[in-house]
């Protein structure tokens, strides 16, 4: 499976499925949702809720609207009303990488799971996203995109991805 960082707005990737950095209600606020919502249309908001709540870690997939993707998957990093935890990044990032292979996805782009408004270090987060693709064994998923938004993420996730494959 081919690993890599990009650098760009979530919103505007051609994927099989985009992942919304989500939190268990699936209501999309700001951040990544906030974009992914804008870009797609306020049908992708209304089925997101519509399958939620979801428990902690859990993901919800809906179809992409607008969005250049068959699916986008709801990936529940933190609670609606707290911060993500290291369990929850690790099992928001791994479900969402077997809802992915399951839907016979073959690309995927993850943004930086319960960083951000989800309080959780930046860093650590992504050491445990990156932890969780080196760990998993796709039937499907070939290629999985890890995406940061402005230059100084950018340049941190690619610092973190390559401690990982040292």
């Amino acid at each position: 499976m081919e690993f890599e960082v990009i650098q760009g707005d979530i919103a505007a990737q051609s994927a099989d499925a985009l992942v919304n950095a989500a939190n268990t209600s699936l209501r999309m606020g700001s951040g990544v949702a906030g974009a992914l919502k804008r870009a797609a249309g306020s049908g992708l908001h209304d089925e997101a809720v519509a399958k939620g709540p979801v428990g902690l870690g859990n993901v919800a997939t809906t179809e992409a609207y607008s969005l250049d993707a068959d699916y986008v998957v709801h990936a529940a990093a933190m609670p609606a009303d707290g911060d993500a935890t290291a369990d929850s990044i690790h099992a928001a990032t791994r479900n969402t990488l077997q809802e992915a292979d399951a839907l016979d996805c073959e690309s995927v782009v993850l943004p930086a799971l319960g960083c951000g408004i989800a309080g959780f270090d930046f860093d650590d987060g992504v050491r445990i996203i990156c932890e969780e693709i080196a760990a998993f064994d796709p039937e499907s998923l070939g290629d999985v995109s890890l995406i940061a938004y402005d230059d100084d993420e950018f340049e941190r996730m690619c610092e973190v991805a390559a401690e990982g494959r040292a």
